[in-house]
């Protein structure tokens, strides 16, 4: 398949590899480029403003460290970054990633038979104009009852 942004590049900002696999699924060739940002001392009430914070904070980051590297005065082409989060809330309360295999088991024993919503964000950069858009989107999940035995966490994924 011909790859779809001849002219130009793209910077995923992230290392989930459900983000990879969209972008290369639908053809488009790109780098990807993480950085550690302290999620947790980004706070906001709604997980809607939240989740856009967070990814405009990582892209932010990624910014920083290209003019750090001088990156991006030499490269003039258009590059879009693209960065994104996702929370779940269940039971009014903002769940971000999982810390441990045990507290993932737990999040998913929780919602059997429940439901939760998904919350996640899409935050664009054009690395040259420095025009940034970016939004948020919802989802209400539906569980049925989860049986313990189903309950799996690949280890070292966490």
């Amino acid at each position: 398949m011909a790859s779809k942004n001849p002219s130009y590049r793209i910077i995923l900002g992230s290392s989930s590899k459900a983000r990879k696999q969209i972008l290369a699924e639908m053809g488009y060739e790109f780098t990807i480029m993480t950085v550690d940002i302290d999620e947790k001392s980004i706070r906001r009430e709604k997980p809607e403003d939240l989740v856009v914070a967070l990814a405009e904070a990582k892209a932010d980051a990624i910014v920083q460290r290209l003019l750090n590297d001088g990156q991006l005065e030499a490269d003039a082409s258009t590059t879009l970054l693209i960065t994104a989060d996702t929370v779940v809330v269940y039971r009014g309360i903002i769940r971000e990633k999982p810390t441990s295999e045990k507290e993932a088991r737990e999040f998913v024993k929780g919602y059997s038979g429940s439901h939760a919503a998904v919350v996640g964000s899409v935050v664009v950069t054009n690395l040259v104009t420095g025009k940034r858009y970016g939004g948020w989107e919802g989802a209400e999940v539906y569980f049925l009852e989860i049986p313990d035995e189903e309950i799996l966490v690949k280890p070292n994924t966490i």
